[in-house]
């Protein structure tokens, strides 16, 4: 017989670090070369044009422009449009730094 009560040990009590997914660049939102437009396990949104798939399978800007997400059989594609300019780009990103 035991002659003090035992402590019960808990199997719960754990928990993963949060790992941030989901889309960082919604539609008509301006990029520029390399920040990330989605972050996502799989590919359950595909790469257009003007964007990378990176390993994780992240998608990410390779040039400057407008994200727009568009939809093709039944499949969500992510791209950039180059037709809103560079300049105007880094401009509008300069003005946002300097605003704070």
């Amino acid at each position: 017989m035991a002659h003090k009560k035992g402590s019960g040990s808990s199997k719960n009590g754990r928990d993963s670090n949060a790992k941030y997914l989901g889309i960082k660049k919604f539609g008509k939102q301006i990029v520029t070369p390399g920040q990330i437009i989605v972050r996502q396990r799989g590919t359950k949104i595909k790469p257009g044009l003007n964007v990378g798939l990176g390993r994780d399978y992240t998608i990410f800007s390779m040039i400057a422009g407008r994200v727009n997400y568009s939809t093709q059989k039944n499949k969500k594609i992510v791209s950039v449009d180059p037709s809103y300019g560079k300049i105007q780009a880094i401009e509008i990103r300069k003005a946002s730094h300097f605003a704070t």
